[in-house]
């Protein structure tokens, strides 16, 4: 098990510090856990399951387009 701080999670999901608060104040991101005094950082296996679970919501949407070629 691994701990990431906020730098790497910015870098790993793409979102800026003000997104994944707002996400962790919705409900919709993994919590941080406290390191002591005013550190926190994310468990890196939560991270990359959120990660996965915006995938599969992808992957189950209808298709804004078909893959035919237009003859």
């Amino acid at each position: 098990m691994r701990f990431l701080r906020l730098k790497e999670v910015i870098e790993l999901t793409g979102l800026s510090r003000s997104t994944i608060y707002k996400y962790i104040e919705d409900g919709l991101f993994p919590r941080s856990v406290s390191l002591g005094g005013r550190a926190v950082a994310w468990v890196e296996q939560e991270v990359h399951d959120w990660m996965l679970a915006r995938i599969e919501e992808r992957d189950q949407e209808k298709p804004a387009f078909s893959d035919r070629a237009v003859a």
